[in-house]
Parts: structure tokens; sequence; C-alpha cells
């Protein structure tokens, strides 16, 4: 009775958990927009005074027009370019945002994963785990709300004509920022200084349940954050002129809001992983004892198959945003994607396609901690071969901006050829491709030290194999397929493809883990044997992962090009244009190592206490018996990750 009492806690806890997630999004319209009924006032043409540019409803004007600046309006200070000193703050302020939004979601993830296995070691190693990273969030906590303050003061002194006008426009929802902000400060606190004394029993449960709590109230604290970018991207709730019609739903639950908190929820989440996979490979290189590695070793995988959940999502995230942003103007999808900022989506894609082949790599370098895992090496050959040819369709462009000469001497603004690639239909057939090879390389990972002895275990094999390969050649027929196809029809492929791969993951992976549930272990983990090429593999993940971030930010900011908040407000600044190619990369570049360079002190502040934490771990692996010392931090049969 008791067993069930506590498997009816853990749903119900992971129940909430992920209504809390999703709780920003669950009002809205299925793709991000208003409803079917409200017309886009923009698109029909002409717009009468007082009537919302986007719903097209008539309100009350309360503030005053967007005011026309001109240079003057924007203060110089010797040599100091305004816009750089605004990116650098704006973006150390999201990379810590971030942080802070996704840490206590891993470490409630974490706590509940302790409270769901029966192995009390390896539920104390979890707990202790889960504790040790909710203090480092305490200091990045207070470095993040500093940012912000530093962030509204360079906004004042920087550019104080834009800052009095979104202000304005926003002055009805700051007090319930405020508000959550101090409340999510509040749990934050709570959470962590009631860990002692709520960490047995049935108090633990409700421990988590502080922990719903709080990421319940930093998830809406960043969908109200993203309000403000959204607006200023796909303005809604002023009428031509800029002034707001009276209605703070509509300024918040603009056009792109749903698919910006989709996209931003999942891209903080892989910031916070990037960091602890960082931290967690930089302190196995750097480790003098066995057991030190096997606990980083343990705790990068953790947090890799966190990032992973992540990672895999982000494309259809990134999806959506575009197709939202192409249904809201045309011309802004087509300066990100088929304009002067071409290149950097090319760039993004190469980066993104690098993520996965590298954990791809981390995985199979992780295998090889594992006896009996050098049956499944000659598949890694054909894997790598299919992720690399999908990387090479992911990142090719289907069209360049590019020079006169440059047009004339490929024949045209698309290349004959390669061009073909470029489509979306033949883009999204790569990056599902990719999702579902990593999918067959966690399955094999799965299996490298088990005798399966499953009875159906020919069925399930068959199940499995039968299930990748009709996802595979569906996702490549529907890419072929799309060459033949108009562009406004070539889209909806786009479901299918995607259909495909969720099927083929989750049956092929409950039925996998079926299989591996009842399999004999050849032999144990050997937490910390993993090759030093897969910790820095793992290292230059976490590096890699903030700096794809960084350039997503830009290229979805510099859409706007020489708008402040789009067909609204000008910018009428000396710093207006979009920055090139070199420049670009290299702010991004300095704010990524700016950021990671912040974070060794976060960490130094806090390496005193972590060291006290990580003391038990020590002991854990030298006085523990023989198969919690071999197997590591693991959870048996028991948990979610089971051995690894």
């Amino acid at each position: 009775m008791k067993h069930e009492y506590k498997g009816f806690l853990a749903r119900l806890l992971w129940t909430c958990l992920f209504l809390a997630v999703l709780a920003g999004s669950a009002v809205a319209a299925p793709y991000g927009t208003v409803p079917m009924d409200v017309p886009d006032a923009a698109s029909s043409g002409y717009i009468p005074p007082e009537t919302d540019v986007y719903y097209g409803t008539r309100g009350d004007t309360s503030t005053e027009a967007a005011p026309r600046s001109t240079a003057a309006d924007y203060p110089r200070y010797r040599n100091l370019n305004n816009r750089l000193a605004i990116w650098v703050i704006t973006q150390q302020h999201t990379y810590f945002g971030g942080f802070v939004l996704a840490l206590p979601i891993f470490c409630l993830i974490i706590e509940v994963m302790g409270l769901m296995t029966r192995d009390r070691t390896a539920a104390a190693r979890y707990d202790r785990l889960a504790r040790d990273f909710l203090r480092i969030s305490l200091i990045a906590f207070s470095i993040s709300s500093i940012l912000g303050v530093t962030l509204v003061v360079a906004l004042i002194a920087l550019y104080p004509t834009f800052f009095r006008y979104i202000s304005g426009v926003f002055k009805t929802m700051m007090w319930i920022y405020a508000l959550i902000f101090l409340a999510e400060s509040a749990a934050l606190y709570l959470y962590y200084y009631s860990w002692e004394r709520m960490r047995t029993g049935a108090r633990k449960w409700l421990h988590a349940s502080l922990g719903i709590v709080l990421n319940v109230f930093g998830t809406v604290l960043l969908f109200l954050a993203n309000s403000w970018v959204s607006f200023m991207m796909s303005p809604a709730g002023v009428d031509r002129s800029g002034r707001y019609l009276g209605n703070p739903w509509h300024i918040v639950h603009t056009a792109l809001w749903n698919p910006f908190n989709a996209h931003r929820f999942l891209a903080d989440m892989m910031t916070g992983g990037a960091v602890v996979l960082g931290y967690a490979a930089f302190r196995f290189l750097t480790a003098k004892h066995q057991d030190e590695k096997g606990y980083y070793d343990w705790m990068g995988y953790v947090f890799m198959f966190l990032t992973m959940a992540a990672l895999i999502p982000m494309p259809f995230a990134g999806y959506w945003l575009m197709r939202s942003v192409y249904g809201y103007r045309q011309e802004l999808g087509i300066t990100m994607m088929g304009g002067m900022l071409t290149w950097m989506f090319v760039l993004q894609a190469i980066a993104v396609g690098s993520l996965f082949i590298g954990a791809n790599y981390y995985l199979w370098q992780g295998m090889m901690r594992m006896p009996g895992a050098e049956r499944y090496q000659r598949y890694i050959k054909y894997l790598l071969s299919g992720l690399i040819l999908s990387f090479l369709v992911w990142f090719t462009p289907h069209t360049l901006f590019m020079t006169g000469q440059e047009t004339k001497a490929i024949g045209g603004a698309q290349h004959p050829v390669i061009g073909n690639f470029g489509v979306m239909s033949a883009k999204n057939g790569a990056i599902n491709l990719m999702i579902v090879l990593s999918a067959i390389t966690y399955v094999l990972y799965k299996r490298a030290n088990k005798i399966l002895t499953a009875r159906w275990l020919h069925l399930g094999n068959l199940v499995i194999a039968t299930v990748f390969a009709g996802a595979i050649l569906n996702i490549i027929g529907l890419a072929v397929y799309g060459f033949y196809l108009p562009a406004n029809i070539r889209v909806g492929l786009s479901i299918p493809q995607f259909l495909s791969t969720v099927t083929g993951l989750v049956v092929a992976l409950t039925v996998n883990h079926a299989l591996v549930k009842s399999a004999q272990p050849i032999g144990p983990l050997q937490w910390g044997r993993v090759t030093v090429r897969g910790q820095v593999t793992l290292f230059l993940l976490g590096m890699a992962f903030t700096w794809v971030m960084g350039l997503m930010g830009f290229i979805r900011s510099s859409g706007r090009l020489g708008w402040h908040v789009h067909e609204i407000m000008r910018d009428a600044s000396a710093w207006s244009f979009t920055p090139g190619f070199g420049m670009a990369a290299a702010m991004v570049t300095l704010n990524m190592a700016l950021f990671w360079t912040c974070l060794i002190g976060v960490f130094w502040l806090s390496r005193r206490t972590l060291e006290e934490a990580e003391s038990p771990e020590r002991i854990w692996a030298e006085a523990g018996p023989v198969r919690d010392q071999t197997f590591g931090p693991a959870l048996a049969n028991e948990g979610l990750l089971e051995d690894g």
C-alpha cells in the first residue's frame, strides 16, 4: 500500500510539472497566433486610427504615439557604441536568466528521480546532486538580478526615448512582473533552505511540490519577458501610430508570443544543461581520484540526457517560430532566411548539426565504459555516415545573399543542383533523420553491456527495426516528393515527417526499454573509464550550446532591421545598421567567452561548500558494496535512467 501511495504521488508530481511547463501556452491558439476569426488588420491594407494593427479591434488610446526619433535623441558617450553595450548586457542577462530558469527544473527532476528509486545509495546521490546545483543557482540568481537592473539603467542612459515608449506601453504589466519576480525569489530561497528540514518521508514529497511552485513562477516570468521581445518584432495592442489601446492581453499575446515561449524555454534548458556539461567535463579532466572521475562522469551523463531532451524538439520549435514569422510578415522571414541574414542561418544550421553529431560521438565514447559494447562498434560507421549526409543537407541554403557577379556565375539565385536541398521538405527530412539516427545510437547504448533474454526478443527487434525503417523511408520519401510540389503545399510535409519521427522514437524506445529491463548485465558500468576525448567533446558541446543560443538571439533581433518596434518605431541611431557576418560572429563569441568567464567565478564562489557536499560521494564510492561501487551512482533497474 505504501509503494502504491508513493507511486501515485510520483505520477501526480510529474503530471503537475508537465502542466506547469506548458501552462503559459495552454490558453493559446494551436499555432501561436490569435484565433482564426480575428483578422490581421495590417494584412488588409489601410488601418483606421485607434484600431489594433494586428487584432483589428478598436480601443481607447491611453498613451502617446511612438516618438519619431532622430539621431539627436540617442546620447553619445565618447567612443562608446551604444548598441554593442546593450548587446553585451542583454546577452549576459539572457544567459544567466536561462541558467537560473533551467537549474531549478533540473534539480526538481533529479530530486524526483531520487524519490522514485528504491536504491538508497542512488537516492542519496541524486538528492545531493540536486542540492549542489540548487546552491549554485542562488548565486546565479543574484547575478541575473544585478544584470537585469544594469540593463534597465543602460536602456535609460543609452536609449531613453525607446525605453520611455516601451515602458509606457507595458506599464500595466510591470507590477505583475515585479510580483512574480518576488514570488520566484521567495520560492527559490524557501526551496533551498527547507531541503534539510524536509528530506524524509511525506515532507520530501511536499518539498518537491515547492520545486513545482518555483518552476511555475520562473516559467511565467520567462513568458512575460518574452512578451516584450515578441511585441518589438510583431506589435499588437497598439494602433498604427503606436498608441496603446488599453487591452493588456493584446500587447502580450502577439503573433509570435507562443512560438517565442516554446523556443526560448527549450533554449534556456539547453543553456542550463550546457553549463553543467562543461563543469562536469572540466572537473573530470582535473580530478585526481578515480571516485571523483566516476562522480563527474555520471554527472555529465545525467545532464547530457536532460540537455538532449531539450535539443531534440528544438528544431521543431524553430520551425514553428519561423513559420509564424512568415505567417505574420513574409518579408521578415525572407530577410532572416533568404536575405542578408542567410549566412547567419547557414552558420546556425552548421552549429545545430554539430551538436547532434557531437552528442552521438559522446555516447559512442561512453560505450567504452561498458563491457560487451564491442559488439556494436561496427554499426557506428553507418550511423556517422548517415549523420554527416543529413548534416550536409541540413545546412545547404536554398538561396543566398549574393552579389550580381556571384549570381551570374551560378546562373541564378539558386544553384541548379544543390539548391534543391535547401527547400524546407529536404531540411526537415535531414533534421528528422538526425534525430532518428540519434535514437538508434541510444538504443545501442542501452544494450551495450546487456544480454537480452526476453522470450519475445525476436518480435521486439522486428518491431524496432520496422518502425525505424518505416520512419526513415517515409521521411526521405516525403523530402524527395517535396521537390516536385509548390512551396505553399510543400510546407505541409513537415507534419507527416514529424509524426514519423515521433512514432519511431516512442515505439522503438518503449519496446527497447522493455527488452533491456529483463536483460542480464555482461559486466558492471565502469563510471570514470570514459576516454579523455569523450570528456573534451562534452566540454566543447557545453560551449557550443551557449554559442548557438547567442547566435539565434542575434538572428531573431536582427530581423527587425531598422526598427525598434517593427513598423511602429524606427531606430534612428548611428548604430542601427545590421552587423556583418564577421562582426556578428565575433560578438557572439565574445558574449559566450564572457559568460563562461563569469561562470568560473560562480563556481569558485561555491567551491568550498561544493567540496563539502562532494565528500559523501567519495565515502560512498570507497565504502559501498562492490555492486554499488562498480555501477557507480546508477539506478539499478528502478529509476528513469536505469544503469546509464
